[in-house]
């Protein structure tokens, strides 16, 4: 896949993944008592999300899909610009590796 379909690929499924996402402006607030099975790892341990939940809520939050429709809209505009930026496709490939 050459780095313009990646792109295009990417913008794509986050789209779709967006779309199918709660939407709303997401906050730090109160926190759930559930579990929900995101691993973090990081020189070879690994923690629950969930446990570590006060240091991500904030990035959760930011990566809310309100920055989805302006993502999206990114990467298709270096898909389509003259000269394919690097960091786009940087970013197309590891969405890719974790989007559905």
């Amino acid at each position: 896949m050459n780095d313009r379909a990646l792109l295009r690929t990417a913008a794509d499924r986050l789209e779709r993944l967006a779309a199918r996402t709660t939407p709303g402006d997401w906050r730090t607030g109160g926190l759930l008592a559930s579990r929900p099975e995101v691993i973090a790892h990081r020189d070879g341990e690994t923690e629950h999300v969930a446990d570590a939940r006060a240091r991500t809520a904030a990035w959760i939050a930011a990566l809310s899909p309100a920055v989805g429709r302006s993502l999206v809209a990114w990467l298709r505009a270096a898909a389509d610009a003259p000269t394919v930026d690097p960091s786009a496709t940087a970013t197309a490939r590891a969405l890719l590796d974790r989007l559905p």
